[in-house]
């Protein structure tokens, strides 16, 4: 053998030894020498403890799916048990997460080109606890280290690439001051991964393909104050880190008797950066909702709806939640619309348009606690109806209304309502901003005719402020008693004014503190104790067989100008001219009391009022009136104590409840009322 050949073999010979070396010392070092380091370094940079406590190790493998001569590289599989990572400083407790053991692979030949190749990373047992507290301080923001801008703008020539994370049964904790949230998930692989459209029911188009179910999970804990337990699917752990993936959820959740179920996507999940989900919610009052969400709604009735929910969720404004083309029940009256949801500040705002196609108009009465106690007692509401007490007592919840503004057009296009109360159609548009809710409009369609209303209640003031202003216009009498069997033959109508404005926190309240006017004008229409069982007035069943006997008698005109002053209504007139008598109310009604003080005065028209012996009063609550005769001498005949024709002011003033395109001789109240007016 030559010398070079000689020099060549002896190299040769060095670097194989060398190569043997470092894989003797490679295969047989002790690698958990380096976990003091290890433990230093990580803990320095992450600003909080590290530390792997149990076995630190390397082993190699030849991966034989590799094919050809890359099957005879070895590939190292590093392992590590019991690892924490603890909580910065500032965050009680000694560990934000732990793991029973880590293994991964490397792929060495993707070292050349700079790249840490990881094909898999098994966890197991991860547990990790998550925490925020009152200040906005949480434990999964990380300051690093060496995280300045120099350091940053020195960009790393090393990539890394992870194809798969999986874990067995993992645990997370998570404790929010802020959301007063404290519950504990458990989230299992599902063994076979569900595909996405097999869940939701829908077929994918386009070209971004949402990936599979991998993980199943169960929660239980509290909510913002509330009971909170539930169920669901999410997908895999690497579909988290792709931002222009899709991460398939589903939940199922359950608050009490509130339940919310979403199937569908989120977008750049790590960074909560949107949702697109079918989202059904159901529960005993919507007004429910407002301690899971944080969205403010009224009490209602039994509810269940089904719509589609987007957000984006870094919008400079504030994030933007947008519930689209959604249908239910509230109650039995179906809903429909469009909302928009922004969690803007100082407070967000609630804004759309909802539909119902069918109202029952019982399923308003939650709106203004006129509801039964015992649906009250199902909505889990404390505040009880008294049984002597006919004004509901439930009172409003003034306190809530500042957390947010709220522009929602409700329209109900049929109203299905009770006999005693001929509604048609419903629409308003409510505002809600700084605590003060304004109904500007709030319309009815009643009897043919309209009634408009504006409403304000102050909830920034304590007690609430009220302020009503209503105008009844061309109600027909025979649709408002569609019942009544000689109505059908009346062409009159009701038209009527009310102004009035009060303070409380309650309609009890409110009444009991108002101030104010009411007129009511009521031409050609029919009174008789038929009637008044119809209505289920046996008080008025018995006046009107006191002054009209079992008769049917027509009303000329009835009209009433009332003056409301601190809760106590007494009329300035309020007097029926009817075919047989001239009948004059006087007196007063207390609505903070719910106390009845009036007379009742008939003036007879000629001999057929036979009964008639002395006035009458009208005594008692309003839940359980009294009448009777008055005591004392007989009224002479022919001299009634208010005739229709010495009051005038209240008569001005009641002229203008008359319609323009009513005629002097088809509305007998215009012609009285203007004879009122011409006596000064």
């Amino acid at each position: 053998m030559s010398k070079t050949g000689k020099v060549i073999s002896g190299i040769g010979g060095v670097v194989l030894l060398v190569i043997v070396a470092l894989v003797v010392f490679i295969t047989t070092f002790d690698w958990n020498r380096l976990k003091p380091t290890i433990n230093d370094k990580v803990s320095a940079e992450l600003q909080r403890p590290f530390a792997i406590r149990g076995d630190l190790g390397v082993d190699w493998q030849r991966k034989k799916e590799e094919g050809g001569w890359r099957a005879w590289v070895p590939w190292p599989y590093i392992h590590a048990q019991d690892i924490v990572l603890g909580n910065p400083e500032n965050i009680p407790g000694d560990r934000m997460v732990s793991l029973q053991r880590v293994e991964l692979s490397i792929a060495p030949l993707a070292l050349l080109h700079k790249e840490v190749l990881i094909p898999r990373i098994w966890l197991q047992r991860p547990d990790a606890r998550l925490q925020r507290l009152a200040n906005g301080e949480n434990n999964w923001t990380f300051n690093l280290a060496g995280g300045g801008q120099d350091d940053q703008s020195a960009a790393s020539d090393w990539s890394v690439n992870i194809h798969d994370i999986v874990f067995d049964r993992g645990q997370i904790a998570f404790k929010d001051a802020t959301l007063k949230a404290d519950f504990q998930a458990t989230i299992d692989p599902l063994g076979k991964p569900l595909p996405f459209s097999q869940v939701t029911g829908k077929k994918e188009e386009g070209q971004v393909i949402t990936p599979d179910y991998v993980f199943g999970w169960q929660v239980k804990g509290k909510y913002n104050g509330e009971p909170l337990s539930g169920s669901g699917k999410i997908g895999g752990m690497l579909s988290l880190q792709n931002a222009g993936l899709p991460f398939p959820l589903q939940a199922d959740i359950r608050s009490g008797a509130t339940r919310v179920a979403v199937a569908g996507t989120l977008t750049d999940p790590l960074n909560l950066g949107g949702l697109d989900l079918q989202l059904k919610f159901s529960g005993d009052s919507l007004g429910n909702l407002y301690g899971l969400t944080g969205v403010l709604l009224p009490n209602t009735p039994p509810y269940a709806t089904d719509g589609h929910l987007t957000a984006r969720l870094h919008e400079k404004g504030g994030a933007v939640y947008r519930y689209q083309n959604f249908s239910g029940k509230i109650g039995d009256s179906d809903i429909h619309g469009d909302l928009r949801y922004v969690a803007s500040r100082p407070r967000p705002s609630l804004s759309g348009n909802v539909l119902s196609k069918q109202l029952r108009f019982a399923d308003l009465a939650p709106l203004i606690g006129a509801d039964s106690n015992a649906a009250k007692a199902g909505r889990g509401e404390k505040t009880r109806q008294p049984a002597d007490k006919a004004l509901p007592v439930a009172t409003f919840a003034t306190q809530s209304w500042g957390v947010m503004n709220a522009d929602v057009k409700f329209t109900a296009k049929r109203i299905e309502h009770g006999d005693a109360l001929p509604l048609s159609d419903l629409y308003t548009h409510l505002r809600l901003e700084n605590g003060v809710i304004l109904l500007d409009p709030l319309r009815f369609g009643v009897a043919g005719g309209n009634l408009n209303s504006t409403v304000r209640l102050d909830g920034s003031k304590q007690p609430m402020r009220g302020r009503m202003d209503m105008h009844a216009r061309n109600f027909q009498l025979k649709k408002l008693l569609p019942n009544v069997e000689s109505m059908k033959r009346s062409l009159g109508e009701l038209n009527g004014d009310a102004k009035l404005t009060g303070s409380g926190n309650s309609v009890a309240a409110l009444l009991g503190s108002s101030s104010g006017d009411l007129r009511l004008l009521v031409n050609d229409g029919m009174i008789s104790r038929s009637l008044m069982e119809i209505l289920g007035l046996n008080v008025g069943n018995y006046l009107v067989a006191q002054i009209f006997g079992d008769d049917e008698v027509g009303i000329n005109c009835a009209a009433a100008d009332v003056g409301i002053r601190s809760g106590v209504a007494a009329p300035r007139l309020f007097v029926f001219d009817t075919e047989n008598a001239i009948i004059n109310i006087t007196g007063n009604a207390n609505f903070a009391s719910e106390r009845l003080d009036l007379s009742i005065d008939p003036e007879s028209k000629g001999m057929r009022v036979l009964t008639l012996r002395s006035p009458l009063y009208v005594k008692g609550t309003f839940k359980h009136p009294d009448a009777g005769v008055k005591a004392g001498p007989l009224i002479a005949r022919g001299a009634a104590a208010v005739a229709l024709g010495v009051v005038v002011t209240p008569a001005a003033a009641l002229l203008a409840l008359m319609s323009p395109s009513d005629g002097a001789d088809s509305n007998q109240c215009g012609q009285v009322l203007k004879q009122m007016k011409k006596k000064k």
